[in-house]
């Protein structure tokens, strides 16, 4: 039997005005959606336990099937393993963020855009290139991600630090959520580098020629040791595989001991060719029994507080992705289809947000049954079906159930 999770981050979303006080999950036209919530299994799953942040890293983690109080130390070293990034036990590593910092009326920095404009992975590999040779050596290194996603290791780093991911302060005078704690100042420092090397950059006079927004500084937060996970193959006895232009997705899967698959075309961004994605999801089926498809679209639109874009983001997932996967699975025989984000990412906040999301769940055999209830794939519809997985992790034990 095949088993898929289609994981659309951020997806989830409170009612927006732009919409006409929908969600973009009640606004979306996504039949194919609709037809996995009304002949399956649809409900809530609080996917970010208790007292833990929202963020992808937990929810991600909780979609799984692993339980983020036991097994999450932070969200880099998730990438880091992304990367192949070998960690020492007493090694820490951070996110970095290449960000666009500007000032208000007093003269306060301000986080302008956490992503520096979604400066280009070949422009961010100037910088990093830079940043490495500049402030590098024997105790910190510099690594080169995606896009504005990148890692620095402190070897012999403390893990007591206090640190804010840069896409909750977006708008935001940055002073109040600078590093603290032990180490705090050392970190403090190389930001401040950073920025007086960033200045003249030829990466950002080119931007600024431009009109691009410009990498002014590095954002460090994220950060955690090494991580340890029993393989989803051992706990289930199924090879798998994983698509995601995202690190953080990648490294999960990694953890996980599945095969990670790279498609031309995936971006981590609205631009990204979902077609592909499922042309490639599809062929990874053909040698393992499970998959990870991820898609961060509709989480960037969030950020973006564009409800519109989220919507979008919403349907070409619906018909380029969920559509094929079921028409190609339903031919390869039984299946267990999982459709779900890994938290919520409302555009009023432009960040994410830890209540429960919807998800749904789909056999074979149910969808080849004609009828089904009246329903949508959204976060009201799941709400009146009463069904709440309080436990995020425990939900994937519905995705490996041995009936068709």
């Amino acid at each position: 039997m095949k088993r898929v999770i289609i994981h659309g981050d951020g997806m989830a979303d409170w009612p927006c005005p732009d919409l006409g006080g929908k969600t973009p999950l009640e606004a979306a036209r996504k039949p194919n959606m609709e037809l996995v919530a009304s002949r399956g299994t649809l409900g809530l799953v609080a996917t970010i336990p208790e007292g833990m942040p929202a963020g992808s890293d937990i929810g991600t983690m909780s979609m799984l099937g692993y339980d983020p109080r036991r097994y999450h130390t932070g969200r880099a070293p998730i990438e880091a393993a992304s990367q192949g990034i070998e960690l020492a036990a007493s090694d820490v590593v951070f996110r970095m963020n290449l960000v666009t910092l500007g000032a208000d009326a007093s003269g306060a920095a301000v986080m302008n855009d956490f992503t520096a404009g979604h400066i280009t992975s070949a422009q961010a590999a100037l910088i990093v290139r830079d940043l490495a040779q500049h402030l590098g050596g024997d105790e910190i290194e510099f690594f080169s991600g995606v896009s504005y996603r990148h890692l620095m290791v402190w070897h012999n780093g403390p893990a007591a630090l206090r640190l804010t991911p840069p896409h909750d302060i977006t708008g935001k005078p940055v002073a109040a959520y600078l590093p603290a704690g032990e180490g705090s100042q050392r970190l403090r420092d190389l930001m401040t580098q950073a920025s007086a090397l960033l200045c003249g950059h030829p990466v950002n006079l080119k931007r600024r020629e431009q009109g691009n927004s410009e990498a002014t500084s590095v954002w460090f937060w994220g950060h955690g040791r090494a991580p340890s996970f029993p393989s989803l193959k051992s706990r289930f006895g199924a090879s798998g595989a994983v698509i995601s232009a995202v690190d953080l997705v990648n490294g999960l899967g990694r953890l996980a001991g599945l095969e990670i698959i790279k498609v031309p075309g995936a971006t981590g961004f609205l631009d990204t060719d979902y077609a592909a994605k499922a042309r490639y999801g599809l062929g990874a089926l053909e040698r393992h029994d499970f998959l990870l498809l991820h898609i961060e679209a509709p989480d960037e639109a969030g950020h973006m507080g564009r409800a519109d874009l989220k919507q979008e983001a919403i349907e070409r997932i619906d018909e380029l992705i969920v559509g094929p996967l079921l028409k190609g699975l339903r031919e390869m025989g039984n299946f267990r289809l999982l459709l779900m984000p890994d938290h919520s990412t409302p555009c009023q906040l432009k960040t994410h947000s830890n209540e429960p999301v919807p998800f749904a769940i789909i056999s074979r055999a149910q969808l080849i049954e004609a009828g089904g209830a009246h329903r949508g794939y959204n976060e009201n519809d799941a709400r009146l079906t009463g069904l709440v997985f309080k436990q995020g992790h425990e939900l994937i034990a519905e995705l490996f159930r041995d009936d068709a």
